[in-house]
């Protein structure tokens, strides 16, 4: 059973948007901050967005303005809206949630399978 579970990629015109969703599993004890990172073919990946628990946000500053992070705490999702789309965007874009799957567990990071996002010039 797979921990994080994307979806919302596809195809889209550079301007487009377009809005990604990310599931936790309820095996999760306790999730602190979830958020987005992105890899393009030959780039390292690199942090898009996070949100805490508490609704703290943070953004890449490629990204700032354009891109919005929200979250569902009850329903352990979330949301990536992505606004004004740029080929440069064009990346496998990750989920990742810092949390424990125990109470008495240590805090890891957990990574999503990866959504394909590609932009259109």
């Amino acid at each position: 059973q797979q921990l994080l579970v994307e979806s919302g990629g596809g195809l889209v015109q550079a301007g487009g948007s377009l809005r990604l969703s990310c599931v936790a599993s309820g095996r999760f004890f306790s999730i602190i901050t979830m958020g987005w990172y992105r890899q393009a073919p030959g780039n390292q990946r690199e942090e898009v967005a996070a949100i805490t628990n508490g609704g703290l946000t943070n953004y890449a500053d490629s990204v700032q303005g354009r891109f919005f992070i929200s979250r569902d705490n009850a329903k352990n999702t979330v949301y990536l809206q992505m606004n004004s789309l740029k080929p440069e965007d064009s990346a496998v874009y990750f989920c990742v949630a810092d949390g424990k799957l125990a109470s008495w567990s240590s805090t890891a990071k957990y990574w999503g399978q990866g959504t394909q996002v590609s932009v259109s010039s």
